[in-house]
């Protein structure tokens, strides 16, 4: 399978720029997989499509300011986006240009932040360590800034907006997007329905920044990023799987995390660790019954990932039907269901 195969026409100017306000008036196109049918609808009728007895499974990660501007000893520009903490103080790094930031290197922050480059990892990344005095939250919270993709082109005016309603832990080089969408109200109506509702991890890394250069598909390959499933969470989804009841995934980092630990039968196994699975066509989902998502990059993994829900020729058919109906795309963008 070919990298272009994944390939459609956007019109940039459906590219959304900012969040819908509130969370949850974007717009939601549905998909039943058995019937062929679409929907057109608002976001918040989610809770029409999920009953009783569904298990949403949802990621708790949280972005963080990851986005540094530094300069140099000799006073050229640098930026650095954090991707992945390799110990207290010292993390692995996507510096921009890199040829200004070899090993040794010192840059200056600001007046409460400076760093050195510590090397290089085995994918070209920069491992930088920093040099602060108190917690690093608490100095990279006023010297960092939101790590927005390079498409949005707008100021976040609320960096809230970047970040879940649920999210409890810092990690995160971008959002998992699907859950921007939730409030905590419509959340609450869920669990008066008796959806119930199990958290998972995955601090989303450079993977999500990174697109497919290879033609040929299966020669990708995709960065690691680091995930938990708890004993309370795989009690949730193994229970859900004996009952017979759908395991519905907020977002393709919750589905890549379930996938990771889950058995042939559907069930999982708690745990934690490095994941660089990558899913793609014919690839059929062990756990995962039904998916929210936004409308992904074009010749993206997230694309292809999707696909793996029902045919590359379907989604390409409903990003088709998107676009012409005028739904934004992306980060900030609307939302798929999928059933």
């Amino acid at each position: 399978m070919k990298t272009s195969d994944f390939f459609y026409e956007l019109p940039q100017e459906l590219i959304a720029q900012t969040p819908a306000e509130p969370r949850d008036s974007a717009r939601l196109l549905v998909y039943d997989r058995a019937t062929k049918k679409i929907e057109h609808r608002i976001f918040r009728d989610v809770a029409d499509y999920l009953k009783a007895g569904d298990l949403l499974v949802v990621n708790r990660t949280k972005v963080i300011p990851a986005r540094l501007f530094a300069e140099t000893e000799r006073g050229g520009r640098v930026e650095l986006l954090l991707l992945k903490r390799r110990e207290l103080d010292e993390w692995e790094c996507l510096v921009k240009p890199g040829k200004k930031c070899r090993t040794g290197a010192r840059l200056t922050v600001n007046g409460e932040l400076s760093a050195e480059i510590a090397g290089v990892n085995e994918t070209g990344e920069r491992i930088v360590k920093f040099f602060h005095e108190g917690a690093f939250e608490d100095v990279l919270s006023r010297a960092g800034t939101m790590p927005l993709p390079p498409y949005i082109r707008e100021k976040l005016k609320d960096p809230s907006r970047y970040n879940t309603v649920y999210c409890r832990e810092n990690g995160s080089a971008a959002a998992p997007t699907a859950g921007l969408h939730f409030t905590p109200e419509l959340l609450s109506r869920l669990r008066e329905k008796g959806v119930e509702i199990a958290e998972v991890l995955l601090h989303v890394g450079l993977g999500t920044f990174r697109p497919v250069k290879a033609e040929d598909v299966e020669k990708h390959v995709m960065h690691s990023e680091y995930y938990e499933v708890s004993e309370e969470a795989a009690d949730a989804v193994n229970r859900a799987k004996r009952e017979k009841r759908r395991v519905v995934c907020v977002g393709t980092t919750s589905v890549r995390t379930l996938e990771t630990v889950a058995n042939d039968d559907g069930t999982v196994n708690a745990g934690k660790g490095e994941t660089s699975i990558f899913l793609y066509p014919p690839y059929r989902m062990k756990c995962c019954d039904a998916l929210i998502t936004n409308f992904h990059l074009p010749e993206s993994t997230l694309l292809m990932l999707v696909s793996c829900f029902c045919s590359r020729e379907e989604i390409l058919h409903i990003y088709r039907i998107a676009v012409e109906n005028r739904y934004r795309f992306f980060s900030f963008g609307d939302a798929c269901l999928f059933l």
